[in-house]
């Protein structure tokens, strides 16, 4: 069974929300004047990290990657729900529906 080639436009979007959430939430903490949770800030980087390898639609078990991703950052934010923790949420549910339809 051949593989189709291209980009999965759900994985890139949860992507790029992903990434853009880490950017404002060490943003954030800085202007508090804290130190962004090192265990939060990895959780996003390691979720944006497979959900780029699972946007390409020639890798290999990228259904699994982008499962995987998709409930940590559902459980990521679910965690930061009350400050940024929507936009995260919204990329989770993103990530399991490509998933969802890597699948297929």
């Amino acid at each position: 069974m051949a593989r189709r080639a291209g980009w999965d436009w759900l994985a890139v979007s949860a992507v790029l929300i992903t990434v853009m959430m880490s950017v404002w939430y060490v943003t954030l903490i800085a202007r508090e004047g804290g130190r962004p949770v090192a265990w939060f800030l990895g959780g996003l980087a390691g979720c944006a990290v497979l959900m780029v390898y699972g946007a390409s639609r020639a890798a290999p078990r990228r259904g699994i990657a982008l499962a995987i991703a998709g409930v940590v950052l559902a459980a990521l934010g679910y965690l930061a729900l009350l400050s940024i923790g929507f936009p995260i949420l919204v990329a989770g549910i993103l990530a399991l529906v490509a998933a969802i339809k890597a699948r297929r």
